[in-house]
């Protein structure tokens, strides 16, 4: 009886040997050390080229360095400058970038360095994308390019793996968020070993490029908003509303999203396309402001230093603003990620909320808020509650970040994302 018993047990998965996973371990530092390496380089090369722009060269002319002329002056500029490398540097900066998500395919070195320039441009000019997925798509194609020649009896599928986690492990200077995707990317399909097994190795690269980026640029989500006490009902009320108003409008934003990529596409050349876009950015931006400009992370910090500075119709104002820049961006062929500008646009939604009802602790609205925009924007359940969690760094709101993700994702799972496919249908 006791042998019947044992043979209706399911199968465990047995562990990988230690020595199947330490020849892993060199490449994946290597990756890591890399591709942080080359976030840091282009992210620093755009940081310069943004402060020429939008301080040193205004002032020489006479000009406000965000006056609605110069706003619109440097918004087209960058258009026609992105739509230069689009058109003529070999490559083409890579495909559409609405068809692209986190998961970059393998592009041939040839396109890398255009896509390179493009994105560099995209930061310093203010258009509202961040650099993750072109940043991704390099890492990507250059660790399989080098990898396969210098290291030919690694496995070919895993270079792409090792790249992808050690640039999320350097883009938000963690390795957890890394060993998330990984994880979520795995879920449903067969794995051999168990999770940690096949984790190990993009985790160590994750863990490269985190510490990488640390040593060198020092980064940090956390945004300094003062920490929550004991949680109260009212709080977890206001979490599941919040979460929720910021997936529906992120949710209209997605369904607007091939319409509006189809209207760029029709004008067919990139040096109307993104010049076009330019300028329908800089009507935005004199709209919303000079803090609905750029990728947003240091616009949202400087928002969260003075939750009260803005009454609730102004942050509403730059949330919807700072969503329909990004839409057009993305839409219009600039090359850019999609995230960071999601958080900004979350946050401002959640100082809206504290600044109607000020019962709503400015931590709660913003991770909510931020939960929320993400969830609709990347589809990426783990990625959001992690970024949502670190931006206030209060271990009491945890919970209730699990909570209001509840109800929101009920709202978005299954619809269509923010991601095309090649005819223009949405990826659901």
């Amino acid at each position: 009886m006791a042998q019947e018993t044992d043979a209706r047990q399911p199968p465990t998965a047995s562990p990988a040997p230690a020595r199947a996973l330490l020849p892993f371990i060199l490449p994946a530092v290597a990756v890591g050390v890399a591709a942080a390496l080359v976030f840091v380089g282009v992210s620093a090369a755009a940081e310069k080229l943004q402060h020429l722009l939008w301080g040193p060269l205004p002032d020489a002319l006479g000009v406000g360095r965000y006056s609605v002329a110069w706003m619109f002056a440097v918004l087209v500029a960058s258009g026609i400058a992105v739509g230069l490398v689009v058109w003529k540097v070999p490559g083409h900066a890579g495909p559409d970038p609405a068809t692209l998500g986190l998961d970059a395919p393998v592009m041939p070195p040839a396109v890398l360095p255009g896509l390179v320039l493009a994105n560099a441009l995209m930061l310093a000019g203010g258009p509202s994308l961040g650099p993750e997925n072109p940043i991704i798509a390099v890492n990507v194609g250059l660790a399989v390019s080098l990898g396969t020649r210098l290291l030919p009896r690694t496995p070919d599928t895993l270079w792409p793996v090792l790249a992808e986690a050690a640039t999320i492990g350097a883009l938000f200077g963690t390795p957890v968020a890394a060993a998330l995707v990984v994880s979520e990317a795995l879920a449903g399909r067969p794995m051999r070993g168990r999770l940690w097994d096949n984790v190990f190795a993009p985790l160590t690269a994750g863990a490269s490029g985190a510490m990488t980026t640390a040593l060198v640029a020092r980064p940090t989500l956390d945004l300094g908003l003062p920490a929550m006490g004991r949680p109260h009902p009212k709080d977890l009320l206001a979490g599941l509303v919040i979460a929720s108003a910021a997936a529906l409008l992120g949710m209209a934003a997605v369904y607007a999203f091939p319409y509006v990529h189809a209207g760029f596409r029709r004008l067919r050349h990139p040096m109307l396309m993104l010049p076009a876009g330019g300028v329908v950015l800089g009507a935005l931006a004199a709209l919303g402001g000079h803090l609905t400009l750029f990728k947003g992370l240091s616009e949202v910090g400087e928002l969260a230093r003075n939750p009260e500075g803005w009454s609730a119709g102004r942050f509403a104002l730059m949330a919807v603003v700072k969503l329909a820049a990004l839409v057009v961006a993305a839409s219009c062929g600039f090359r850019g990620g999609r995230i960071f500008p999601a958080v900004f646009v979350g946050a401002s939604l959640g100082l809206a909320a504290h600044a109607l009802v000020p019962a709503v602790h400015p931590s709660l609205g913003v991770a909510t808020g931020v939960l929320g925009m993400l969830l609709a924007i990347t589809r990426q359940g783990w990625v959001s509650l992690f970024t949502a969690a670190v931006l206030v760094a209060s271990p009491t709101i945890l919970t209730l970040l699990c909570v209001a993700s509840l109800p929101a994702w009920l709202l978005v799972t299954g619809r269509p994302q923010m991601q095309l496919r090649p005819d223009g249908s949405p990826v659901r």
